[in-house]
């Protein structure tokens, strides 16, 4: 089969890969009728994270069961399924505390930017639609599998509730489905943080009430203003750099909740600072599984629309341009089509 290889920044190039097999007998093989290139790859594809070696890319998936391992019995042929981008046994303590990223037995799941995928412990991992999707719902099930449940998983973590003031750092895709996840919690008023029109555009359409362009000492000013000086309930952080992490704790009310997502590359904390601020944190990879019959759901029944993140579609034979699309900002999200 076809899949993408990194061979170190920015060398992205399609080539043949030995179609995946069953290893374990709680494997599954899937058929992915699309795959994505994630806002994480980036750092990978920048150098910002060192490649050693050439590297099969992608953690985000949907597809046809294909085939599946002695031992699975929740899995059938035939089913389209979803995962998360940590496979997990969903039995362990930690995955019945609803964290299955920190589950005792978690597996990454990689490779996914090609035409099949192994996923193990596909009992735990994959969840299964009612019946094989339409072709039109596929995007918004492929971005349950990471930024859907990331954005989520950040609204969950800031305490997002009914009636409370949300700002949102970050402009990327899972920065914009955390806009559309505070409005299914009820938030009253959500204000995204973008510089780019087309993004703005998206986050009005996900919910958002306010665009704040500024950024850093002056974006927290911005948000102070509007929120008269008090900051905001809730805050996701949906980046993972120092400064959108300070920007972040210093928008939140004394008393409020910072739910952050963002790979942390370069964030120092100072605790004599966070002492006082009487901010909550919580954050971490997002536990994509435990949301994932909710957010089937939502989508199976048309109620969100996550799949309009993908701003860009391509024939995988193009993931170069794909990330390179995303690397200048010109995408958003980049869909690929095997």
């Amino acid at each position: 089969m076809r899949g993408a290889v990194l061979y170190g920044p920015p060398d992205v190039r399609l080539e043949e890969r030995e179609a995946p097999k069953i290893i374990e007998p709680t494997d599954a093989i899937i058929r992915l009728p699309a795959t994505c290139v994630c806002g994480s790859d980036l750092w990978d594809y920048r150098g910002v994270n060192p490649v050693v070696r050439p590297t099969p890319m992608g953690h985000e998936y949907c597809g046809i069961v294909e085939e599946v391992g002695r031992a699975v019995k929740t899995i059938r042929r035939g089913q389209f399924v979803i995962g998360s981008f940590f496979a997990s046994d969903n039995t362990c303590p930690n995955c019945r505390a609803g964290y299955q990223t920190s589950c005792l037995n978690k597996e990454v799941v990689v490779g996914a930017q090609a035409g099949m995928l192994r996923v193990p412990l596909a009992d735990g991992t994959l969840v299964a639609t009612p019946d094989p999707p339409s072709d039109d719902l596929i995007p918004s099930l492929l971005a349950l599998s990471d930024v859907m449940g990331t954005g989520w998983f950040a609204a969950e973590a800031a305490n997002v509730k009914p009636g409370t003031t949300v700002a949102v750092v970050g402009d990327g895709a899972v920065g914009l489905l955390g806009v559309l996840s505070a409005r299914q919690m009820g938030a009253e008023r959500i204000i995204a943080m973008s510089r780019h029109e087309p993004r703005q555009k998206l986050a009005r359409e996900f919910g958002a009430t306010d665009i704040v362009t500024e950024r850093g000492d002056d974006g927290v000013a911005r948000i102070q203003e509007l929120t008269d000086g008090i900051g905001a309930d809730s805050v996701l952080e949906c980046v993972g750099t120092h400064e959108s992490m300070m920007q972040a704790i210093h928008s939140t009310r004394p008393g409020g909740f910072v739910g952050y997502v963002g790979v942390p590359h370069g964030v120092e904390l100072d605790t004599h600072e966070l002492f006082f601020a009487h901010v909550h944190l919580h954050g971490g990879p997002a536990p994509v599984r435990r949301f994932l019959p909710e957010l089937i759901d939502l989508v199976w029944n048309r109620k969100i629309n996550p799949g309009k993140v993908f701003d860009l579609t391509l024939p995988l034979e193009n993931v170069a341009e794909g990330y390179r699309a995303m690397d200048e900002r010109r995408a958003i999200k980049t869909l690929l089509r095997p």
